[in-house]
């Protein structure tokens, strides 16, 4: 923060190093492709300098970032002028942020008397980069970034190879036409890319040449993309394409309305999204957003807003226009899933196989819908690759409930000197070596009876998808550890319940809870007794493919590598791993000791059904009357088929029930898989055949992305 001499703030000053500062993240955002922080961190500059000029109105310029649109066009492509300006959109941070506009527009509604009767269309915002496709005689002609609004770069031949993307119109298509949207890289076509540029890095590295950097983000992918010098290059990325608005129109009578308008563009063969809603009123714009904010990883693109419309084009206009951004629009931005924070410490976890795992200690960072201050950095490799050091500042990310990450340095803030981190050569729980055997990317301790290992084995046993032991969670293995209680997995089964019962956080009801709990575990499935056993390697499905092929827990353990190996869907390292876990003398020991206590130790009868589905991988989404998910899988699997948790193109049929996930159903969709409704399930079991209705699901609908500020 600036300061005048005598101490106080200096207005002024940080107003010029906010506006310098948020130009260069513009340069590196728009013109470069690679920005240097991510969306949040910006928006959080770009806020602090709007307020800090509404306080001073006397030092706004009208070269300020806040009244400029997108950053200068990059020399590297012809200019192009946009007949009509390509404007921002105003953000809306939280839902508070989101009610207040909501508030000043039906204020504005009610002094142009039109309170209590404007629709609203709320659009997902994509995260890619906008684009305008102007048409003329029906024919694509010309393709622009927006660039500052007025002005973008011709990138006219890299957008003609995007499929998606119509090159010639019907006989119905006005004499100018220009379309805006949103081009952008699905999440699918982005981990090729990133697969296919690890893979050309390896041979890079093998050859003595320098790699490329690994891609981050489908956004900085896409964009990158679609700016090559070489159209053939942008061509094999698979981007895609929304529209979202009209530009310029001659020579037809354009719509009344937005949502007629998305409808009308659609009919004319451009790809319109399938999520946006025409809505009555404010309240369910509130409801749609709060919806995608818990959706939002159901979708095969990403997505970091919801943009809200009113609909009538001719209110729109009554509403107007700041110098930057409509009046009868707002972009709510969905909880950041990227910011960056000071990486104050690289440690070391010791897992149940003995994995040790680096994780990263943070300043504490809001980011993915909660405050994070551990993130995972994977494996030595990954660290090595990421090249983060204690003292940077850092990338984070969270997205969903997925782990948060260490996503990579901000090298332009790195202090001078900083060493690079070394990964240990000891066990930071028990000072065994750790070892990282030949062609594995884990470093494991040696010590089977390492402390922290065995908090991990014991947690694991009883945790959710193993022994599903509830009231036996981590702090409580760890308190029963601690008082002598707990050694192994076995000591599960012979817990002391009258030295619990003296615990003063255990009553009489959570003894019995408890107690009851650990026996119910006897009954679980022999594949989850399998899992929770902490073989190395071994995970739910090879656990389940091994009963389906030994029966029972007898024949496993006296099965030879290549019997197990022999097993359909386990490889040679899952039976090396398994046989060399039955071999142990300590691991059979305590196996008996399970089997003494009466776990489940057979596997499930064969099925006398009909084998309608061998061979055959079907995928329920969504729920299906008369079954939960579970009992729909195990249907399916008990008449030999497959019930995997994702689409692919060896899926013979995905059954859509009540509320499916989206991203399931278009994966269904753009691989050509058929689809089937709940009612029709029945069928499909009893005979193996799809009905004569059967479909690959047709979205409906319209929506539309948005021009926005990064």
């Amino acid at each position: 923060m600036a300061h005048d001499v005598d101490g106080t703030l200096d207005p002024a000053g940080r107003i010029d190093a906010l506006r310098a500062e948020i130009r260069r993240h513009n340069r590196s955002y728009y013109e470069l492709d690679a920005p240097t922080i991510p969306d949040a961190d910006y928006d959080l500059l770009l806020r602090e300098l709007q307020e800090l000029e509404a306080l001073h109105p006397d030092l706004v310029t009208p070269d300020s970032p806040t009244r400029q649109v997108g950053a200068p066009v990059s020399t590297q492509f012809a200019a192009v002028t946009h007949a009509v300006r390509m404007m921002s959109l105003d953000n809306a941070m939280d839902h508070d942020e989101l009610r207040g506009w909501g508030e000043r527009t039906a204020r504005r509604l009610g002094t142009l008397g039109l309170d209590g009767s404007v629709r609203y269309v709320c659009e997902l915002k994509i995260d890619g980069l906008a684009m305008s496709l102007r048409y003329e005689a029906g024919r694509l002609v010309q393709a622009a970034t927006r660039g500052d609004g007025r002005t973008g770069e011709d990138v006219t031949a890299n957008v003609a190879t995007i499929d998606v993307i119509p090159k010639q119109l019907g006989p119905d298509a006005p004499e100018v036409l220009e379309v805006r949207g949103e081009v952008y890289l699905p999440i699918e076509a982005f981990r090729r890319l990133q697969e296919r540029t690890i893979a050309d890095n390896e041979a890079a590295d093998a050859a003595g040449r320098r790699g490329r950097p690994v891609p981050v983000n489908p956004r900085n992918a896409g964009a990158g993309s679609l700016r090559q010098k070489d159209p053939a290059v942008t061509a094999s990325r698979g981007l895609a394409f929304w529209c979202y608005q009209l530009g310029e129109v001659r020579g037809a009578d354009a719509p009344p309305t937005h949502s007629r308008t998305l409808e009308w563009l659609g009919g004319l063969g451009f790809p319109v999204n399938p999520e946006t809603r025409l809505l009555d009123s404010l309240a369910d714009v509130y409801e749609f957003c709060g919806h995608w904010t818990e959706h939002r990883h159901d979708l095969p693109y990403e997505i970091d807003g919801v943009v809200v419309k009113v609909d009538d084009l001719a209110v729109q206009a009554a509403l107007g226009a700041t110098t930057k951004a409509p009046r009868w629009a707002i972009a709510y931005k969905l909880p950041p899933e990227e910011r960056t924070t000071l990486l104050r410490d690289i440690q070391v976890s010791i897992g149940r196989t003995g994995k040790a795992t680096p994780f990263a200690v943070l300043e504490p960072v809001f980011v993915g819908g909660s405050t994070v201050g551990l993130a995972t950095l994977h494996n030595e490799d990954q660290v090595r690759a990421k090249d983060v050091r204690p003292g940077d500042t850092v990338v984070v990310r969270k997205a969903g409930d997925v782990i948060p990450e260490v996503v990579g340095p901000v090298l332009e803030l790195r202090p001078a000197g900083l060493a690079e981190w070394e990964f240990p050569t000891s066990c930071p729980s028990c000072g065994s070596p750790l070892v990282r055997a030949e062609g594995e990317a884990q470093t494991r301790c040696t010590n089977p009876d390492c402390p922290q290992r065995r908090l991990a084995r014991i947690t694991h046993f009883g945790s959710r998808g193993a022994m599903d032991i509830d009231g036996l969670g981590e702090q409580q293995v760890q308190l029963f550890i601690e008082l002598g209680l707990l050694a192994d997995v076995a000591d599960v089964y012979d817990l002391d319940f009258d030295r619990i019962r003296e615990l003063p956080r255990y009553g009489a009801t959570s003894v019995a809870n408890l107690r009851r709990a650990i026996e119910a575990s006897k009954e679980r499935p022999l594949a989850r007794l399998l899992f929770g056993l902490n073989i190395v390697h071994l995970g739910p499905a090879g656990a389940e493919a091994l009963v389906a092929g030994f029966g029972g827990l007898d024949a496993l353990m006296g099965a030879s590598v290549d019997d197990i190996a022999a097993v359909d869907g386990v490889g040679p390292v899952i039976a090396a791993s398994v046989h060399e876990f039955f071999s142990d003398p300590r691991n059979r020991a305590l196996v008996d000791r399970l089997v003494a206590a009466g776990v489940n130790t057979a596997g499930p009868e064969r099925s006398v059904l009909a084998q309608t589905l061998t061979g055959r991988a079907v995928v329920v989404t969504g729920s299906v009357p008369g079954f939960t998910r579970e009992e729909a899988e195990s249907a399916i699997k008990a008449r030999g088929g497959r019930s995997p948790g994702s689409v692919s193109k060896k899926t013979y049929a995905v059954v859509v029930g009540a509320e499916p996930g989206a991203s399931k159903v278009t994966k269904a969709e753009s691989l050509g898989v058929p689809t089937i409704d709940a009612a029709s399930f029945g069928q499909l079991l009893e005979t193996g055949d799809l009905p004569d209705t059967s479909r690959s699901d047709d979205a409906a609908g319209a929506t539309a992305a948005q021009e926005e500020a990064p």
